[in-house]
């Protein structure tokens, strides 16, 4: 029986504590923004913050983080205001998206430790595989988020969509049984 936070959740996971964390996310707390990606802690699809560190998740079991409060991208914000979310947006980094969520998180953890990073402190920190290449984009958006933390004003992005998720989920057609 393993006990933690999640965004800010206590949660009592009852599941084998050599279970890596990715898998009690996804599977047993259905927080699906946490994505598989390599399995071997390369890629970082899976970051999350825990205790303020950024971490692969699927590198790490719940068992080794008793007592600890993790982050996942579902909680940097509820309603994608969360300033790096917005200059993501803002600077048209994702293309297939895949890996954003656990760019994002990275990010997150670098900016709360080091508000205005350098080249080389994002290069260290952010060690995210992106196949799209979208690098460049992803340092200007931490620029970006980093001015307006320092600067203390809101971004001149989009503002969240307000799609409700059951309208989202009505509007895409139900498989039949040939499409399963």
């Amino acid at each position: 029986m393993t006990r933690f936070t999640v965004n800010g959740v206590p949660v009592h996971y009852k599941m084998d504590p050599q279970t890596p964390v990715l898998w009690a996310l996804r599977d047993a707390s259905n927080l699906t923004g946490t994505k598989y990606g390599c399995g071997a802690g390369q890629c970082g699809a899976c970051t999350v913050i825990v205790d303020g560190v950024a971490r692969r998740s699927c590198q790490i079991t719940i068992g080794a983080i008793e007592g600890t409060f993790v982050t996942t991208i579902e909680g940097l914000s509820e309603d994608r205001s969360h300033p790096l979310q917005q200059a993501f947006a803002a600077e048209n980094v994702p293309q297939c998206g895949y890996c954003m969520s656990g760019v994002l998180m990275a990010a997150a953890a670098l900016l709360a430790h080091t508000p205005d990073p350098t080249d080389a402190q994002m290069d260290e920190a952010i060690t995210n595989l992106c196949r799209c290449g979208t690098y460049p984009r992803i340092r200007r958006a931490i620029r970006r988020a980093a001015k307006a933390g320092k600067d203390d004003q809101a971004l001149a992005a989009a503002p969240p969509p307000d799609i409700d998720p059951e309208d989202a989920a009505a509007a895409v057609p139900a498989l039949t049984p040939a499409h399963k």
